[in-house]
């Protein structure tokens, strides 16, 4: 299987991430690489027609696109170590934390940085700018609180919360922006944790 991807996005990171955990050896990472705007190449349209990433090509020549049911789809195939949970409730609160993550802190950081210095050369956005950055605190706050003491964003082992969530701050880092230095201290000592462990 090949696996196309850019690195600092966070929908392709987030299944990279997911891969490494998962340590399968069956996938081989590609990279379109975004800021030479190989996304719009006739190849990668031809795989993927909005120019996205993630993309899974399976070795059949199937194409898979869109983060969360990649990584659904490769839990099906490797289901140890389980990363979305072993039963039905399981499964619904991985999924649910993983979502909250994803549109109330991944997605708003994408937003920030593309507002304020976009790496694909979108144009600035003040407005959106200041609402993301005002909006965040209270999320990360919120996942601070949810992370605790424990090793990973729920329970004793890492899911796709975790893949998720690094997916976010790396892109963040990647932008330029260091929002754990507002005193997050779990969200901290998560990331020190778990960034050593992909990064």
């Amino acid at each position: 299987m090949k696996l196309y991807h850019f690195p600092p996005a966070p929908n392709p990171a987030k299944v990279i991430f997911y891969v490494k955990e998962k340590d399968i050896a069956d996938v081989e990472l590609v990279m379109v690489n975004f800021l030479n705007g190989e996304q719009r190449s006739p190849e990668h349209l031809a795989r993927s027609p909005r120019g996205t990433v993630p993309v899974l090509e399976l070795d059949d020549g199937t194409i898979l696109t869109e983060s969360l049911p990649i990584m659904e789809y490769l839990e099906e195939l490797y289901p140890e170590p389980v990363m979305i949970g072993s039963t039905p409730l399981e499964r619904a609160r991985v999924r649910a934390r993983e979502r909250y993550i994803e549109l109330n802190i991944t997605n708003r950081l994408v937003r920030l940085v593309h507002a304020t210095d976009s790496p694909i050369g979108l144009p600035p956005n003040p407005g959106l700018a200041e609402s993301e950055r005002s909006n965040l605190p209270g999320s990360l706050a919120y996942v601070n609180e949810l992370v605790g003491d424990g090793p990973f964003v729920m329970g004793s082992g890492p899911t796709i919360a975790d893949c998720t969530l690094l997916a976010g701050f790396n892109f963040a880092k990647f932008g330029g922006l260091d929002i754990l230095d507002e005193g997050y201290a779990n969200l901290d000592r998560w990331f020190e944790m778990f960034a050593l462990r992909h990064l």
